[in-house]
């Protein structure tokens, strides 16, 4: 059977964002904090270079693979790859609205089809030993009352299924681009809080607009866990709070000690050819709210591309700074 893994606490899985070195930064914050890779397809996997797209750290544990996908037999060989490689859980994306998605059968589409999601994660939990889960909308185009969401769930968690994420907002498939389908359609946090009272032998999972320690608590009222996406993503030293307030470990790094240690790690990326400014993203905002986050971030921004090998520009920036 597989090992329950802790959901309380979340990355959600962000293209372009949650790459090893980002996912890095935040377990240098939290010890225990879900994180999830960016989603990758399923044929990027099975016949792209795999190191690339799902290699990672060993230190990132406990971290999950998100797979995009609709083909039951190509979902099933990933989850085999995902396993060997050490993940602790694979995720199927039925959430991105993205027209490339759609194009490829998976994502936010899948909504329509839960007999197709739930046959693709039936094969999915038959072909590993570690949790398989979905991450979907509270619907999709004109399928939005909470009926609908709750016959997904129902025929979905009929596969045996035990965790459901769920992004509080529906998906347009036409005419809203993937960044609008973030903010524009509204949150609508009851039809998530209602699924748990539906569903209460299936674990789930809240995501979309949390964005203080408070508000998590506030959910973790009515459901089991919260997934943060952009808040992390803007202020990764929120991940310090929830760990401190959330979990029973506590933690007592600075963000001076944050940035010490991903120094060294960007140092050993260096030294393995990788370029200092695709290691820049994630810390940009580590000293976000503090007097001279502006020049710490334009600084790094800025000569990080025309020094690619050198980590003193983060010394530099860190001047800027005024705690």
């Amino acid at each position: 059977m597989a090992k329950s893994l802790n959901n309380l606490v979340s990355v959600a899985p962000m293209l372009d964002w949650t790459d090893k070195h980002c996912r890095y930064l935040h377990r240098l914050i939290s010890p225990d904090t879900l994180l999830y890779t960016e989603m990758v397809t399923a044929p990027a996997i099975l016949r792209g270079d795999t190191d690339k797209y799902i290699g990672y750290n060993q230190q990132e544990h406990p971290v999950v693979l998100q797979l995009g996908g609709s083909d039951v037999d190509e979902l099933s060989r990933c989850c085999e790859v995902a396993e060997t490689y050490g993940y602790d859980a694979v995720n199927l994306n039925v959430g991105c609205p993205s027209d490339r998605v759609q194009k490829g059968r998976f994502g936010a589409c899948l909504m329509k089809e839960p007999e197709l999601v739930a046959d693709c994660v039936r094969q999915m939990q038959q072909s590993v030993n570690i949790p398989i889960t979905v991450k979907c909308r509270i619907g999709v185009d004109d399928k939005d009352k909470f009926e609908d969401l709750a016959e997904f769930i129902d025929k979905v968690s009929a596969s045996g299924i035990k965790t459901i994420i769920i992004h509080a907002r529906k998906a347009w498939l036409k005419g809203l681009s993937p960044k609008q389908n973030r903010s524009v359609p509204p949150l609508k946090y009851d039809y998530v809080y209602k699924a748990k009272e539906f569903f209460p032998d299936i674990e789930i999972v809240i995501n979309g607009g949390i964005n203080s320690v408070e508000e998590a608590k506030q959910h973790l009222m009515h459901v089991d866990g919260v997934m943060l996406g952009r808040a992390i993503w803007n202020s990764p030293w929120l991940l310090f709070n929830l760990q401190n307030e959330l979990f029973e470990t506590k933690v007592s790094c600075t963000r001076d000690q944050v940035l010490e240690k991903y120094i060294e790690y960007c140092q050993s990326q260096i030294e393995k050819g990788v370029k200092l400014h695709w290691l820049i993203p994630p810390i940009l905002g580590l000293f976000h709210g503090l007097p001279g986050n502006n020049k710490w971030k334009s600084h790094l921004v800025i000569n990080a591309p025309k020094r690619t090998s050198d980590i003193s520009v983060f010394a530099e920036a860190r001047g800027f700074i005024n705690i």
